[in-house]
C-alpha cells in the first residue's frame, strides 16, 4: 500500500463541518497534503488546470456540480480517469448507487460513519494503487 505521507487527497464537500470531520480523519491516518474543495465545480476546476492528486473523496450532494456530474466527468478526461474515487453521502438511494457504480466509483461511503469504517474504505481503495 503507498505511504499516506506521499499521497495528495481531494476532499470535496459543500459542508465546512464535514471537510473539517474529512481532514480530521486523514490526517489521523497519515494523509497531510490535502486538497480541500467546496464542491465538484472547484474541483474539476482545478483537476482540469493540472492539480494532481492520488485519491479523491467527495460528496454526492452539493451546489453547482454534484458528486455524480463530478465522478462523470473525471472519468471522461483520460488524465483524470484512473484517479481512485470515494464517494460519501448521506443517503443510499439505490438508483444513485448504482449510477456511481456504473461511472465507475472506487468506493461509497454512508454519512455517519466513524473513523473505524472510513479506516477501511480509504485502505481498501488505495491497496489497489500499487
Amino acid at each position: 500500500m503507498p505511504d499516506p505521507a506521499y499521497m495528495r487527497v481531494m476532499i470535496v464537500d459543500d459542508q465546512e463541518s464535514m471537510l473539517a470531520l474529512l481532514r480530521s480523519h486523514l490526517h489521523q491516518l497519515g494523509y497531510k497534503n490535502l486538497v480541500e474543495c467546496i464542491d465538484g465545480k472547484e474541483a474539476l476546476d482545478l483537476l482540469l488546470l493540472g492539480q494532481s492528486v492520488d485519491l479523491i473523496i467527495s460528496d454526492m450532494y452539493m451546489p453547482n456540480l454534484d458528486g455524480l456530474a463530478l465522478l462523470s466527468a473525471i472519468r471522461r478526461e483520460a488524465e483524470l480517469q484512473e484517479i481512485p474515487f470515494i464517494m460519501v453521502s448521506s443517503r443510499a438511494e439505490e438508483a444513485v448507487v448504482k449510477q456511481a457504480l456504473k461511472l465507475g466509483v472506487n468506493g461509497y461511503l454512508m454519512k455517519p460513519f466513524s473513523l473505524a469504517q472510513f479506516k477501511r474504505k480509504v485502505e481498501t481503495v488505495v491497496a489497489h494503487l500499487d
